[in-house]
């Protein structure tokens, strides 16, 4: 007989014996949880299922309506669709898969794409569906085992998956976890389920000239949202994926490579050269249009805002207008009128923080010829404040509006719609871990804003992985709904940006204690950044956007 062993979840103890497996002690909990579990928490270690409990534990369950457990369903989910195709190609002699490739976030899904002699049409699509909904009703296991690091680089060369055997050339540890269903074996950066029968929601719809793995959202994973594509951010994607071909960088070994052979330098100029060229291109179309007067910039957290509007100013100027910065923080009502949240807080990212109807006014008067006293907000007193900043608009002037809310309609409501140019900035990370491993763009903002936050805000990494919630938030709700209804897109990730941020990002992550909260998302973190061979930020051009962050910038940033 195995000795028994105690498991706490919350208040409830329960016996079992040593060697049972976390996958079974969540089916007993199962029925308390809306959303399937799909990780445990032991302290605040994350763990998958299929580990086995050996001593007295208490323990947390992760569903998938949680961040984690979400990723762990897209993984396996993406896992499941592979070996369904492989299987798909091959039952049905329609050809062979050479490579399959998950690109980016598409809408609610992962565009990804397919070469091969196999025909990608619906009805292909509609067979691979069917293959992975049989091998979910069969509830194939998800197996893990650890191989050491040159015999993954051997495994993924007979695969013929060369950016994984490029990604483990580099690889400092000496093991890999590779993950299969069946006999189909891959890497998966990330924590996974334990059995193709969790995986019970998704669509595979063709799309472009490839397809979309679209799944459930955390809030109702039993439900698969209508694909909505927005066509102007995923056309920002595409263009970002073609710059990284043209590079000659697409995934993190390629970038690694280019570090090795000595080349960063060089990739770092054509890098920022491209935003130059976008950026004077956006400045040529504005003043293609002599009825712009207010030039408004939006984007969510770490986006670059500050330092791309200085270097469109920049380029405004060489077209013989004269820009004006205005922040919309500086419309900030007091901070005795400002909303709170749910939870008590003051909520700075809503429209209401605004002083709307002084905004629209301010700026009504600038566009009839008046001089106007622009204010500026004080956030150690919590009070708008008047400098003597005063501003008039000739005929050559024009205002650079750089807030979170610039692309919605409600913030300026009253000015004429064809005085205003809008502009939405995001970095979408166009460099993807390998073949199947995108890097989610909220991880390169994450690291961003920690690198800025820790050199000019005095915050730990603790205090903005802790926040980073509330961010992400606030901008599902105030700027994604808006981004497709700005004239263009500009993309402000840079391709190398990531091997410069590690050796800033890594003591911060280092300094989170196994005991926070935030352990587990900073473990991850440093997990991911070890992929990068570091590269000194010597080189970087002091007007670069990533500046902004890592500091040295010539602008006021």
């Amino acid at each position: 007989m195995w000795p028994k062993v105690k498991v706490t979840v919350g208040e409830q103890v329960k016996e079992y014996d040593r060697g049972t497996s976390y996958k079974e002690i969540a089916a007993d909990f199962q029925k308390d949880y809306k959303e399937g579990i799909a990780l445990v928490m032991i302290g605040h270690q994350l763990q998958e299922l299929n580990k086995l409990v050996t001593e007295d534990c208490q323990l947390t369950f992760v569903t998938t309506a949680d961040d984690a457990g979400h990723k762990a369903y897209k993984r396996s989910a993406t896992l499941l669709m592979l070996k369904a195709m492989y299987d798909v190609a091959e039952m049905t002699e329609a050809g062979k898969i050479e490579k399959v490739m998950v690109h980016f976030s598409v809408d609610k899904g992962l565009y990804c794409t397919m070469k091969g002699t196999v025909k990608l049409n619906q009805e292909f699509l509609n067979k691979v569906s069917e293959r992975m909904r049989k091998l979910s009703q069969q509830k194939i296991p998800i197996n893990k085992k650890t191989i050491h690091t040159k015999d993954a680089v051997a495994l993924f060369k007979k695969y013929g998956m060369k950016d994984k055997e490029r990604l483990f050339h580099y690889r400092r540890v000496s093991s890999v976890n590779i993950y299969s269903i069946s006999s189909f074996e891959d890497y998966f950066y990330g924590y996974m389920l334990p059995d193709a029968g969790y995986v019970k929601y998704f669509e595979l719809i063709q799309f472009d000239e490839g397809f979309v793995l679209q799944l459930p959202t955390a809030e109702d994973m039993k439900t698969v949202p209508e694909f909505k594509p927005r066509k102007k951010l995923y056309g920002v994607l595409k263009e970002a994926e073609q710059w990284g071909e043209m590079l000659d960088v697409s995934t993190v070994g390629a970038l690694n490579d280019k570090i090795v052979e000595g080349n960063m330098g060089q990739l770092m100029l054509v890098q920022e050269a491209l935003q130059e060229k976008k950026i004077a291109e956006i400045a040529e179309e504005i003043c293609k249009c002599s009825d712009k007067k207010f030039v408004m910039i939006a984007g969510p957290s770490s986006s670059g805002k500050t330092t791309f509007s200085h270097r469109l100013s920049v380029q405004l100027l060489a077209h013989g207008m004269k820009p004006h910065p205005v922040a919309l923080d500086n419309y900030f009502k007091n901070r005795e009128f400002t909303p709170k949240d749910e939870f008590g807080n003051y909520d700075f990212e809503c429209l209401e923080a605004i002083d709307v109807e002084q905004f629209n006014e301010d700026m009504n008067r600038l566009l009839a010829g008046d001089r106007v006293e622009i204010p500026s907000f004080n956030f150690k007193t919590g009070k708008r404040e008047y400098k003597g900043d005063y501003m008039k608009l000739g005929k050559e002037d024009i205002l650079v509006i750089e807030g979170i809310h610039g692309l919605n309609d409600k913030l300026s409501h009253s000015l004429p719609k064809e005085s205003k140019y809008k502009i939405y900035i995001s970095a979408l990370t166009q460099l993807n871990v390998d073949e199947h491993n995108r890097i989610p763009t909220t991880d390169g903002r994450l690291i961003r804003r920690m690198v800025r936050d820790a050199r000019t805000r005095g915050s730990d990494a603790k205090a903005t992985i802790g926040m980073w919630y509330s961010v992400r938030r606030g901008e599902e709700k105030n700027i994604f709904p808006y981004q497709e209804e700005a004239d263009v897109m500009f993309n402000s990730a840079l391709i190398y940006e990531l091997s410069v941020l590690k050796q800033y990002a890594e003591p911060l992550l280092f300094s989170i204690k196994p005991e926070d909260s935030e352990y587990p998302e900073a473990k991850r973190l440093l997990k991911f950044l070890d992929y990068f061979l570091g590269v000194s930020s010597e080189a970087v051009p002091n007007n670069s956007i990533i500046r902004e962050f890592i500091g040295g910038s010539c602008f006021k940033v």
